[in-house]
């Protein structure tokens, strides 16, 4: 039932010294070799065996796909990476670099333009200011 590594524990157990019963008075209750309750469990053995079975095929147990493998350890890298060049980006900013950052974002936000009250204008809005700009103005002397 068992694979071969267990038969030559068994072996190996023929060469240790085993005490002489028969020296021992024979009213006495011999001992007897306890087992293992888990050895002796069918999930341990089921799951002997399929250990066995692997390390014969030379899969290893916490072989893991190729493809999956290889993802891992470029998303491992790309983390690695990214916390180095965060850390570097802080290391290297001083106070006055600072400073010079928000000075440049001040005057970014300066130069750029503001919002127009247009561009927060509800669509339909839009559309009539668009329509009056298009539509030739409307004179009161029609003729009918």
């Amino acid at each position: 039932m068992y694979s071969e590594i267990q038969r030559e524990r068994a072996d190996i157990g023929g060469l240790m010294a085993r005490p002489e019963y028969r020296e021992w008075n024979p009213e006495l209750i011999k001992p007897k070799k306890l087992l293992n309750p888990v050895k002796a469990s069918r999930s341990h053995q089921e799951l002997h065996r399929e250990l066995l079975m692997n390390h014969r095929r030379g899969l290893g147990v916490d072989s893991k796909p190729e493809l999956q493998r290889v993802l891992e350890h470029r998303r491992r890298n790309q983390l690695i990476k990214k916390k180095k060049e965060e850390l570097e980006a802080k290391r290297l900013q001083c106070p006055f670099e600072q400073e010079l950052l928000r000075r440049q974002q001040r005057l970014n936000q300066l130069e750029k333009p503001p919002e127009k009250d247009e561009d927060r204008a509800p669509e339909f809005i839009k559309v009539r200011e668009n329509l009056r700009r298009i539509a030739p103005p409307c004179s009161e002397e029609r003729v009918l």
